[in-house]
């Protein structure tokens, strides 16, 4: 068994444990009172949740889901927005040479998750690539 691991710095680990349920799916498999942690499947990944003082900076441009399908987008999409959360779509989008439908979400800390499907290898990195990346929240901000 290969899976990911990822560790994340948050400030408040009851909010997080609740943003990152409704996005997983799933309950965490540990709770401290400091940590969590959430095994999944499919994607594996280990992700952990540390309670941090303070958590300073992103240090991470963004996360992400990448799906099979355009359908299975807007599932998690409608799911997720069920569940309360804004979700940003950029569909049709031209984002790190490829041609994608996507949205995205923030957790409690500010970190985005985007859930995307890649249409098509595009020649070009972004649909305004004269134009600089500034922020994470535009395009996969490489």
């Amino acid at each position: 068994m290969l899976n990911v691991h990822v560790g994340l710095n948050v400030t408040n680990l009851e909010n997080s444990i609740e943003f990152y349920n409704k996005v997983f799916g799933v309950d965490p498999v540990k709770v401290k009172k400091d940590y969590a942690k959430f095994l999944l499947e499919q994607p594996g990944l280990n992700f952990t949740l540390n309670q941090s003082n303070q958590v300073e900076g992103n240090q991470v441009g963004h996360f992400g889901f990448q799906v099979e399908t355009e359908e299975e987008v807007l599932l998690h999409k409608e799911r997720l927005e069920k569940e309360g959360f804004f979700a940003r779509d950029e569909m049709d989008t031209t984002c790190c040479y490829a041609v994608q439908d996507k949205f995205w979400v923030t957790d409690p800390d500010g970190n985005e998750w985007e859930f995307f499907y890649t249409k098509v290898d595009a020649e070009v990195h972004s649909d305004s690539a004269s134009t600089p990346i500034t922020t994470a929240s535009t395009c996969c901000n490489d």
